[in-house]
C-alpha cells in the first residue's frame, strides 16, 4: 500500500477506537476480494471514521467518494495519494470522479459512498432522498452492491443541533445487508437500455430502501415508507458523496 494510505490508517484507526465502541453485524458479507460498492446512510460528519474501520477490519481497503472541500492543502494531497476520490458537485469534474470510482471498482476495490450527499435532514435520522450517482456506479460495473446501516455517530456530533459531545467510546453499530440484486437492471443496460433519469432514480431508491431497512433492524424500529425530501439548496454544508 502507498505510504499515504498507511498514514491515514495510523490516524483513523486509533481515532475511531477512541471515539467509538464499534459493533459490527454481518461484516463477513463484505467479500474478501473483488469490487464492492458499499452504500451507507449518513448521520454525522464523523461517519467515515467508523465506516473506514468496518471495511479495514473486514480485511479490505476503503476508498471514499467525498466532498472536494476536504481535499485542500496537505490533507488533500494525502487523501488523493491514499486513493480517495474528491467530488465537486455541479462542476465539469464531477463526472471524472465517478469515472475514477468506476475504474477502482472494475479493478476490484471497495468504494464507499453516501448517496444522500450530506448528513440526513430527517429529524429522526432516517435517510433522506439520495442522489443518483450510486445507481450510475452500480449499473455500469459488476461490483457487489452492499447496503450498510450505521447508527451512533450522531451521538458524538449532532449535525442538526450543531453540537459536538466529547464522549469517548460511544456505542456505534454497523449492519451489512445482503447484496442488492441488480442483475435484471444490469442486463437491460447491457442490452442497450439508456441510463435514463427514471432508471437511475428507480435503482437509487431500491438500494436506499435496503439501507433504510437495515437501519430499521439496527434501531429496532419500523422505518418510514418514504424518504425525507432533500433541502432546496443546491449545495449544503457538510455535503459529501
Amino acid at each position: 500500500m502507498p505510504f499515504a494510505l498507511w498514514l491515514c490508517v495510523l490516524v483513523v484507526y486509533p481515532a475511531a477506537s477512541l471515539v467509538f465502541r464499534l459493533r459490527y453485524r454481518h461484516a463477513d458479507r463484505i467479500p474478501p476480494a473483488g469490487g464492492v460498492l458499499l452504500v451507507a446512510n449518513h448521520v454525522s460528519v464523523l461517519d467515515p471514521l467508523g465506516c473506514a474501520r468496518l471495511v479495514w477490519d473486514a480485511g479490505r481497503v476503503p476508498h471514499f467518494l467525498a466532498k472536494d472541500a476536504l481535499f485542500r492543502g496537505l490533507a488533500g494531497t494525502i487523501l488523493r495519494a491514499a486513493g480517495q476520490f474528491p467530488v465537486s458537485r455541479g462542476s465539469s469534474t464531477a463526472s471524472s470522479s465517478v469515472h475514477a470510482a468506476k475504474q477502482a471498482l472494475d479493478a476490484g476495490a471497495v468504494v464507499v459512498i453516501y448517496p444522500e450527499g450530506s448528513v440526513t435532514r430527517d429529524p429522526d435520522w432516517w435517510p433522506m432522498q439520495a442522489r443518483t450517482g450510486v445507481a450510475r456506479l452500480a449499473l455500469s460495473t459488476d461490483a457487489v452492491v452492499l447496503p450498510v446501516a450505521q447508527w451512533g455517530p450522531q451521538r458524538v456530533h449532532d449535525y442538526h443541533a450543531r453540537k459536538l459531545h466529547l464522549r469517548l467510546r460511544t456505542p456505534v453499530e454497523y449492519r451489512v445487508g445482503e447484496p442488492v440484486d441488480l442483475s435484471a437492471q444490469r442486463a437491460d443496460v447491457r442490452a442497450g437500455r439508456a441510463l435514463s433519469p427514471e432508471l437511475l432514480r428507480e435503482v437509487t431508491d431500491l438500494v436506499m430502501t435496503r439501507v433504510r431497512d437495515e437501519l430499521g433492524e439496527v434501531r429496532g424500529q419500523t422505518p418510514p415508507t418514504a424518504f425525507h425530501p432533500r433541502p432546496s439548496l443546491r449545495t449544503l454544508p457538510g455535503d459529501a458523496a
